[in-house]
């Protein structure tokens, strides 16, 4: 495993790191609202280097180790930004040129894309934006990028949300600790247990950088609040493996439906007993279904 590099796009440095593989079949992987590379779990990168890709992880603007837009003035709450006509910190079609801009330091003229939560939404979105650089997508536990505002609501569970931003955490390394692996709980997946000691790892790596995305809430807001004025999923024509957990406790199963029903011959996958994370058990699961999505891109 390489050591963290950046990309720039303009003013704006991009986090990222190889994971391994090289030589392998490319594959960039787009993590969730406000979290960093960190969550995923090292286990599963390795069962994706085994089925023969070459994976990099990076930290969205606003994430991470990449820039963030703390002098940018936007409402604190994640989800009143979907909803708000305020100017936006930034668009989302400059955060797909972010991925685009690993890609380029990368060297890779093209990749595979996989990526979870609102890392699978803009997922969907750099393959609209950048079809020429995509390969094949996989989005999980995401919601269809021609939804937006109110449409994105109607997908929504936001209790587990709403139960974290009540909880009270102490400030500092303890206090990203404990927020942390209890978002990692709360989101785990009930057929396959919580698994605290695999939550440990990520959440301790960002503790020791300072890194707290769990508990940024202006960042995530900055996120969720960037508008999206590109081309609708009917457009895309790569292959294209839609996953959803059927207990994900932030986005109903029909996020995930609605999202491959809307892509021409997409695949559809529902898990029993899966929320919104990787549960262990399905690593391999996970990376052989990536690997034969990819194939059928020839």
């Amino acid at each position: 495993m390489s050591k963290r590099e950046f990309a720039r796009n303009g003013e704006v440095s991009i986090a990222f790191q190889d994971l391994g593989g090289f030589g392998g079949e490319p594959l960039l992987l787009v993590m969730g609202l406000g979290v960093s590379r960190f969550w995923w779990p090292q286990g599963f990168t390795d069962h994706l280097v085994h089925e023969g890709f070459h994976v990099v992880a990076y930290d969205q603007r606003d994430a991470g180790e990449s820039t963030h837009f703390d002098a940018a003035k936007v409402p604190t709450n994640p989800f009143k930004t979907l909803f708000s006509k305020q100017q936006a910190a930034y668009s989302a079609e400059q955060m797909t040129d972010d991925a685009v801009a690993v890609m380029d330091a990368m060297g890779w003229n093209s990749t595979h894309l996989f990526g979870a939560s609102m890392g699978g939404l803009l997922a969907q979105r750099t393959a609209l934006r950048h079809p020429e650089r995509v390969r094949s997508l996989v989005s999980f536990a995401a919601v269809p990028s021609d939804a937006d505002g109110l449409r994105v609501a109607k997908y929504m569970k936001p209790g587990v949300l709403m139960k974290l931003a009540r909880m009270k955490f102490p400030q500092g390394r303890e206090g990203d600790l404990q927020a942390g692996l209890r978002l990692a709980e709360l989101l785990a997946s009930p057929g396959y247990g919580f698994d605290r000691d695999q939550a440990l790892e990520w959440v301790g790596k960002e503790a020791e950088l300072g890194i707290s995305g769990v508990r940024d809430n202006a960042a995530q807001s900055r996120q969720t609040g960037a508008k999206w004025s590109g081309g609708r999923l009917a457009e895309l024509r790569l292959p294209t493996l839609v996953i959803h957990g059927e207990v994900d406790q932030i986005l109903r199963p029909s996020a995930g439906k609605h999202t491959a029903a809307a892509i021409a011959d997409a695949k559809l996958l529902l898990l029993p007993g899966v929320g919104h994370e990787l549960p262990r058990q399905l690593w391999p699961m996970f990376a052989e279904q990536l690997g034969l999505n990819a194939r059928r891109a020839g």
